[in-house]
């Protein structure tokens, strides 16, 4: 295959035939695929940072109720992609699924475009009054939301890892070309987010929501244009087994069969095929691992007790040890993605009380400010991956610089940073309406929102290190056949850290504002106690940066071994990041 310049992961076109290496994928194939990502990002970005505004301005939402709703369609957005993984890892593949994914998704556009468009799809106002949101409204704009949350879910998880695989892993000028990938994936997807909060959102305040919600659908609509123009260089990789995930069931059920039987001293003397047929088949082995250990349990050799079944292999027991581990760094990531859900939430409605005139007839719309997240994360990235990469990986000798956990401990250390800036500044806040004497929900505390900037900026660079982090992290050490399923932590974890945002703030409004006492969440937040909010998201914050380092230090990254030249074989390069997950 190698010397007739196909590609070494058997990877095919569309019809199913191997494609050759110097014609398709690469960075020319991922050219075409980072335009969508751009467009969908400002589509996605143009709704979430200012759906805050339009609930409480459009329909008429208390602040609670708002930002309730925002998490939890956001909170949907993120989680829908494990169906969509599952749907592309087990049936129809990442290609298929997307294609029909996106179109769910420009319908969800669409209607939504029409609900911000057409006068009697919102309340009617006259002299200031407004006419209560009817319920064929609500039902109607809610509806257009969900659509889109059903459709992201068959495109997020599908459209990076099908980038990814567009580098073939057992080529090294490939593999190093992958190592910048994700950085660069991110980048595109930050210049859609930064069009969305500097531009949409001004059109949506100043010009319309209509046309707001309509140029990232028409835009969506050319980027998908430009998506299948690049179908015949594509590269796609064929499923090698039929249920990828049921693994995930059959090696716990092994285990637990086995559980009385004592394990060999000696892990070789586990079940596992020869090392060539695996090379015969196109898959990679995963070597053993003394995680989870009683797991190893599955692929005793006649274990099973005249059961006709096979005991499991090693590999297919590895692979399930990555799935839980996966899930306990999954674990830590929530309280990181409460945070994040901060800034299109709270800190928006925070920006609408301050001072936001630069001149005597422009005010800086309160979502823009995100536009500063989006800003810093554009800078970071290539500094990441053109200076701080190359720098580490002199120092420390691995490929990535730093470990892919170490990534994420950094990141979450400046979130923490960034947090305890956002109380800080909120207790300032504070003190300037109680020396203003400011108690009107609609009065403007003499403070500049620019004060916000700083806990924006530093969100923006945590993220470059954990939200590229963990959706490399997360690619990279799922089984073989489960990369779509496994890109999905990423999503999810984002997912449930929104539900668990507005758990929280439901909670928290009914516990502190019961009894008629004055609650730290309000429609009037110039006479509540957000800072006291703030302060206990920096306390759980702190508590969880904690818990990061526990987990990680007990996490063992994946060792494969791959085939590099006719009958021999080496280790994947992965194995250079064995042991404790924080140490380099």
């Amino acid at each position: 295959m190698e010397a007739k310049g196909f590609t070494q992961d058997g990877t095919v076109d569309l019809q199913g035939r191997p494609v050759l290496s110097s014609k398709t994928g690469k960075w020319k194939a991922c050219a075409f695929l980072v335009g969508y990502e751009a467009f969908e990002r400002m589509a996605f970005y143009g709704i979430q940072s200012n759906l805050v505004n339009y609930l409480t301005s459009q329909l008429h939402e208390d602040t609670v109720s708002s930002v309730r709703n925002v998490n939890n369609w956001s909170g949907v957005v993120w989680i829908t992609p494990l169906l969509g993984a599952y749907i592309a890892d087990t049936y129809i593949g990442r290609f298929w699924t997307f294609t029909l994914s996106s179109l769910i998704y420009v319908l969800g556009m669409i209607l939504l475009t029409m609900a911000a468009s057409l006068k009697f799809m919102k309340p009617t106002c006259t002299n200031g009054i407004c006419s209560k949101t009817s319920t064929s409204q609500i039902a109607f704009f809610y509806s257009s939301l969900y659509i889109i949350a059903i459709g992201a879910g068959g495109t997020k998880p599908n459209i990076s890892t099908f980038g990814a695989d567009q580098f073939d892993d057992f080529n090294p000028y490939e593999r190093n070309l992958k190592v910048s990938f994700f950085n660069w994936w991110m980048f595109s997807s930050f210049i859609g987010a930064l069009c969305a909060t500097l531009g949409l959102v001004y059109i949506q305040e100043n010009l319309g929501w209509g046309l707001g919600y309509g140029i990232p659908t028409a835009g969506l609509l050319f980027s998908l244009v430009i998506f299948y123009i690049g179908s015949p260089i594509y590269r796609h990789k064929i499923r090698k087994t039929k249920s990828p995930a049921r693994d995930l069931i059959r090696v716990p059920i092994a285990a637990f069969r086995n559980r009385k039987i004592q394990l060999p001293d000696n892990p070789s003397e586990l079940h596992e095929f020869d090392t060539q047929d695996y090379i015969r088949s196109g898959k990679r082995q995963v070597l053993h691992s003394p995680a989870f250990r009683c797991l190893d349990k599955a692929a005793i050799k006649h274990g099973n007790g005249g059961d006709s079944k096979p005991p499991c292999t090693v590999t297919q027991v590895e692979g399930t040890k990555l799935v839980l581990g996966m899930a306990l760094i999954w674990l830590v990531t929530l309280i990181p993605s409460t945070i994040w859900a901060q800034i299109n939430t709270l800190f928006v409605k925070q920006g609408t009380t301050l001072n936001r005139s630069l001149s005597p007839s422009f005010r800086i719309p309160a979502a823009s400010l995100g536009s500063f997240v989006t800003l810093s994360m554009l800078l970071s990235v290539p500094m990441y991956d053109r200076y701080f990469v190359p720098f580490m990986r002199r120092r420390t000798g691995n490929p990535r610089g730093i470990t892919m956990l170490q990534r994420l401990g950094v990141g979450f250390v400046i979130q923490v940073m960034a947090i305890a800036i956002a109380y800080a500044v909120e207790v300032r806040r504070m003190h300037v309406i109680r020396v203003q004497h400011i108690s009107g929900p609609k009065q403007i505390v003499p403070m500049s929102i620019f004060w916000l900037l700083p806990q924006y900026v530093l969100l923006g660079v945590a993220d470059v290190f954990n939200a590229i982090g963990l959706l490399e992290f997360f690619y990279d050490q799922s089984p073989e056949d489960m990369q779509s399923l496994g890109t999905t932590f990423f999503t999810s974890g984002i997912g449930v850290g929104n539900f668990l945002n507005s758990f929280l703030v439901t909670l928290v409004d009914k516990v502190t504002g019961r009894n008629g006492e004055k609650g730290w969440i309000g429609d009037n937040l110039n006479d509540c106690h957000l800072d006291y909010y703030y302060g206990f998201l920096m306390v759980i914050s702190i508590l969880n940066l904690g818990a990061f380092f526990w987990a990680s230090s007990r996490y063992v990254y994946k060792r494969e071994t791959k085939e590099v030249n006719e009958g021999c074989v080496e280790m994947e390069t992965k194995a250079l990041d064995t042991s404790l997950g924080l140490h380099a």
